[in-house]
């Protein structure tokens, strides 16, 4: 027991012999209706001190930290003595000489109790009181930012009571802002409760508030999105108290998140739901086994090789090009989880069918994730032949090596630009999709997961006008009326995860992206998230599509072409993969006009290999007429409405 410990131990024994003794004093003349059996004597009381303290000590009252306990912990004590209050009354009937009478002894038991209550309540109120004025030279550092929080319910509640109750917390609750005309009027530990109506904002604007926080846990993304365009109004910083990543609180891997302080960010203002991801099936899956994941310094790849580790595997094995990628997320994944992961990373490239070769040979995977692939369209318009090789020929080689080595499962990372597409990249991951789809009569099992744009990747527009901003504007758009689905990288890796569960060979899964987004409506809102405002402090510039860009991605999910799944985001498309000797010539096809080289002969390939590839000013000429921009046009005219 430690030095605290005993110190409580130590107050709560005066505590019940001085009520013992003050019971004596008030009980010396008994009155009729209470019953003392024999005199106060050193037995009872000992016997009593005995009980309760022991019913305290299974009950663990002694371990909690009594200046930031809670009613619970309070009821817990009140319940540990009455425990032990009914035992000393039972051996008190048992055993004459310390028995005090059943009256008397709950009357002592009660006192004892309320007493130790009050002890603590004091204890903890001055502690509390202490730390707010500043009693500690700490805190008269600090200046205290005032704060409004949208929210009295218990989450809003809770935040406060921390913040008050944190002596190195900057920030100060000064008022609550609610809808329930039930709370407006009240208060709670003191602080007002504001009705969010019309006239909230100038309200707001005439108080020292320096920044609202929402504070709502059941709010979706349509709300989040509304309250901070209309506390914006306000001129106050808008931040949100939730889950890091404003998911359920739970991680793949089971792990608990606590709700946090902070900054709006992008994913918030996306009016879409963060997808639920089911992890019960994907555990047992993939635990024990040894997994390889090709590309995995990427951004899918890296993804894919957190939320793998946490799954318990027999072996994780990092396969990159790019030795900076893999040394990273290596050395994350080693400070994280240390021996308990047995990790293995190899540098190499997919087009190395030697050093494939020799991998799959030493590692014998049961598993591969191929996320391994270049991804840049403008980048791969001007080097078709590099996109052939590592995105067709890699694929078609680590496939390959699967079916060798006796992998059991092999899936490939697809794109929503290899629906229609209209570049060399997309038109490549359409090829890859190929060579998977045509493997039916294989013993490994091959998929396909196609999905679009995944928020923060590398490369990805939003990094682009994060570097923007930060160097003072303008962000440039291609064109402004430009849109694409958007998920974000974890969401779109653990639904991966589960579609690699309940994967069949040859079948190509696809992920539900819910609405598209307008990338004009994502640079605004970003620069609002920066504390700018678009065209007056940041300006929005449009510089022309790039070469092989759409204004939309295909809408990926058309019903009548798709196929249900347990999960509700996971779909399958019904198309009919190729034989292997179809796909075997279009891959003779390809490798010829990489010997050739140049960007016309590589189109001439990709046009009699890939039926569905289109010129993109085709596209984009009839892009208005298309269900993926009414759909955006509709939503804008919804919302300014």
């Amino acid at each position: 027991m430690n030095k605290r410990r005993i110190q409580l131990v130590l107050i709560d024994t005066i505590v019940i012999i001085a009520v013992y003794y003050l019971e004596t004093f008030f009980l010396q003349n008994p009155i009729e209706s209470i019953e003392v059996n024999g005199d106060f004597t050193i037995s009872k009381l000992l016997t009593l001190c005995l009980c309760l303290m022991i019913s305290r000590c299974i009950l663990k009252i002694y371990n909690n930290i009594w200046r930031y306990v809670n009613v619970s912990t309070y009821l817990k004590l009140v319940a540990a003595d009455a425990i032990g209050g009914v035992c000393f009354i039972i051996l008190g009937r048992v055993i004459e000489y310390v028995n005090l009478g059943v009256a008397c002894s709950v009357l002592t038991i009660m006192g004892v109790a309320i007493c130790t209550l009050c002890s603590r309540f004091i204890y903890q109120l001055s502690y509390a009181r202490r730390e707010i004025r500043g009693d500690n030279d700490y805190n008269h550092e600090i200046h205290k930012i005032d704060i409004a929080i949208v929210g009295a319910g218990n989450v809003g509640a809770t935040l406060a009571e921390e913040l008050t109750r944190n002596p190195k917390s900057h920030y100060k609750p000064y008022c609550f802002i609610d809808k329930d005309t039930e709370k407006i009027g009240n208060g709670i530990n003191g602080l007002p409760i504001f009705p969010e109506n019309e006239n909230i904002i100038g309200r707001i604007k005439k108080l020292p508030i320096q920044e609202i926080v929402i504070a709502l846990p059941d709010a979706s993304a349509e709300d989040k999105a509304r309250l901070y365009d209309f506390y914006k109004q306000t001129d106050c910083k808008v931040k949100i108290y939730d889950y890091p990543l404003g998911e359920s609180g739970k991680g793949i891997d089971g792990s608990a998140e606590k709700r946090m302080l902070r900054e709006f960010k992008i994913e918030d203002l996306l009016f879409r739901e963060s997808l639920a991801v089911n992890s019960s099936k994907t555990r047992s899956f993939y635990k024990n086994k040894t997994i390889l994941v090709t590309g995995g310094g990427g951004s899918i790849g890296s993804e894919l090789c957190r939320q793998i580790a946490g799954l318990q595997p027999k072996k994780l094995v990092i396969v990159d090009i790019y030795e900076n990628n893999a040394y990273d997320i290596q050395q994350e994944l080693i400070r994280r989880y240390g021996s308990k992961l047995h990790l293995e990373v190899f540098i190499a490239s997919v087009r190395d069918v030697k050093r494939l070769n020799e991998i799959f040979k030493q590692i014998q995977p049961d598993i591969v994730f191929h996320a391994a692939a270049h991804k840049h369209v403008p980048l791969m318009e001007g080097s078709g032949c590099e996109a052939i090789k590592n995105n067709v020929m890699g694929t078609y080689n680590v496939a390959n090596m699967s079916e060798k080595y006796g992998v059991d499962k092999f899936l490939l990372i697809s794109t929503d630009k290899a629906v229609n597409p209209t570049n060399i990249m997309g038109a490549s991951k359409r090829l890859c999709e190929m060579v998977i789809q045509c493997r039916t009569d294989s013993k490994t099992e091959f998929t396909a997961v196609r999905f679009g744009n995944v928020l923060g990747s590398n490369g990805s527009v939003i990094p682009l006008f994060k570097r923007q901003i930060e160097a003072g504007g303008p962000l440039t758009l291609t064109d402004k009326r430009i849109i694409r689905y958007f998920m974000t990288i974890p969401e779109a890796v653990g639904l991966v995860m589960e579609t690699g569960a309940m994967a069949k060979n040859g079948e190509l899964f696809v992920l539900d992206m819910g609405k598209p987004v307008k990338i004009l409506d994502l640079a605004e809102n970003m620069i609002r998230l920066s504390g700018l405002r678009p065209y007056a402090d940041i300006d929005i510039v449009e510089i022309g599509l790039r070469p092989g860009e759409k204004l939309y991605e295909e809408l990926l999910m058309k019903a009548e072409e798709m196929e249900k799944t347990d999960n509700e985001m996971i779909f399958i498309e019904r198309s009919k993969g190729l034989s292997r000797e179809e796909v075997e010539q279009k891959i003779q096809l390809l490798l010829k006009a990489v010997e050739k080289e140049g960007y016309s002969n590589v189109i001439e390939a990709i046009k009699a290999t890939v039926p569905t590839y289109h010129n993109p000013d085709e596209v984009n000429e009839k892009a208005a007429l298309s269900d993926e921009m009414k759909n955006v046009k509709q939503k804008a005219e919804l919302v300014t409405a």
